[in-house]
């Protein structure tokens, strides 16, 4: 190992060490999570939405100007 990697460590615990005990900052990253995943699944659900009400050709195609034949 490294000595520069152990001193990087040893900076990091000591910079964020108080962080490490403090139960509230995993509570906060869970919750964070949640809304999250709550906004995630609203936006789904409003795609979704969108994408059944839209107007398809059977191509898949958004419909467009009728052209006509040429015989």
């Amino acid at each position: 190992m490294h000595p520069n990697q152990v001193y990087a460590w040893k900076k990091q615990l000591q910079e964020h060490a108080a962080r490490a005990f403090d139960p509230k900052v995993g509570q906060e990253a869970v919750a964070q999570t949640e809304r999250d995943i709550e906004r995630l699944h609203a936006k789904i659900g409003q795609l979704t939405i969108e994408n059944d009400f839209s107007p398809r050709g059977s191509d898949g195609e958004r419909p467009g100007p009728q052209s006509q034949a040429r015989p």
